[in-house]
């Protein structure tokens, strides 16, 4: 049967694309590398690389190996993060997924508390431009917590954030710009050209959701791939921008309103049914720092 070492053997040499390489890298010599691999190719049945005068090659049966090794390193690796959590050792690698807006407004000062109080934890962040994605990969186990809009029917823990407002965004020249009020009718930009967003971003389809709802469906003059970028162009003059609130940034160099009727989703940080210590942690403070405020 292959050994995880045999397996990482493979992995390195391919990586490296050399014998030689690959026994620098993993430390060991090139004879001992070359009896590890001729007992894995013996173990699975057949000749996995073919020696090139400067390089390798996999062989068919080399490239159909291949995906099946790198996944059983990945969940080795996976499995001695969840043994050290559980140790309650300050070290591993937390994933965490988030849609872009999340990213821009709620997550930078958790992170920031984060690294204070957990230096050892590496966070790897996955960004998703719609929540039905956020969803969909954390069912599929791509990351140990999510942030987003709060996920239909999903049977895990859901910690709720509060309610997240959205702003217009027009030039500071626009004749709409200085309502007394600070508000504007969405109705009263359904002639203009908008900054929309990209098929596929979440904020896409709320943005042709609430414009449905007061009568219209929004031009668009641009779309942005991202979300950051919308409150800027909308800044300069290219249109009209929906943009969640917290993702304008201080100082900022545009008219923000708030629109009528307002807009507003509520935000939630979720797991799965069975989190780890490390992970409800987590969770817990992105409840604390990252709450937004339901007043707007």
């Amino acid at each position: 049967m292959a050994t995880l070492r045999q397996l990482e053997y493979l992995v390195t040499v391919v990586d490296t694309g050399s014998f030689t390489r690959a026994a620098e890298q993993l430390h060991v010599t090139q004879p001992a590398l070359s009896h590890q691999m001729r007992a894995l190719e013996a173990a699975v049945g057949g000749p996995l690389l073919e020696r090139l005068p400067r390089s390798v090659r996999l062989t068919p049966m080399g490239r159909a190996v291949l995906p099946h090794a790198r996944a059983a390193l990945a969940e080795a690796e996976r499995l001695h993060t969840v043994a050290r959590r559980t140790a309650g050792l300050e070290e591993g690698e937390l994933e965490v997924a988030a849609i872009y807006s999340v990213s821009l407004g709620i997550l930078p000062p958790v992170l920031r508390a984060w690294r204070r109080l957990h230096p050892g934890v590496r966070i790897r962040l996955r960004e998703y431009p719609h929540a039905d994605l956020l969803r969909a990969a954390m069912a599929a186990g791509r990351a140990d917590v999510a942030i987003g809009p709060v996920p239909d029917g999903w049977e895990g823990p859901i910690r709720e954030l509060g309610v997240e407002e959205f702003a217009v965004v027009l030039p500071v020249d626009d004749p709409l710009a200085d309502s007394p009020t600070g508000t504007v009718a969405l109705a009263e930009l359904a002639d203009r050209d908008w900054v929309h967003y990209a098929p596929g971003n979440g904020l896409a389809d709320l943005l042709d959701h609430v414009a449905a709802q007061v009568g219209f469906h929004p031009r668009a003059a641009v779309r942005a791939e991202q979300t950051s970028a919308a409150p800027l162009l909308a800044a300069a003059g290219l249109g009209p921008a929906l943009v969640p609130a917290n993702i304008v940034p201080p100082h900022f160099d545009g008219a923000v309103l708030r629109p009528h009727p307002p807009v507003r989703r509520t935000l939630a940080a979720y797991t799965r049914t069975r989190p780890d210590a490390l992970t409800v942690a987590f969770a817990d403070l992105v409840v604390g720092v990252g709450c937004v405020d339901p007043a707007g």
